[in-house]
């Protein structure tokens, strides 16, 4: 099973950008998505930006994720 994780973005240099998952950051390509900037969230699918949300729906995603894994599991 793949899980298609909310993601924001830190830095963008052509199509490729930065991304930050509580603190740890991570390299995507964002060739498949239009018109993001640093700052947004993007759904991240192996190693690609997939689709662009809106804050509160990605900080909504992240806090079920958060209870699904447990108090333990830290984003």
């Amino acid at each position: 099973m793949c899980l298609a994780i909310p993601s924001k973005i830190v830095s963008i240099c052509d199509k490729n950008a930065t991304i930050d998952i509580n603190g740890v950051k991570k390299n995507i390509s964002i060739s498949l998505v239009e018109d993001v900037k640093i700052g947004d969230y993007v759904i991240v699918h192996a190693g690609f930006a997939i689709h662009k949300i809106d804050e509160e729906s990605a900080q909504e995603s992240l806090k079920l994720l958060r209870e699904i894994m447990g108090q333990s599991y830290d984003m």
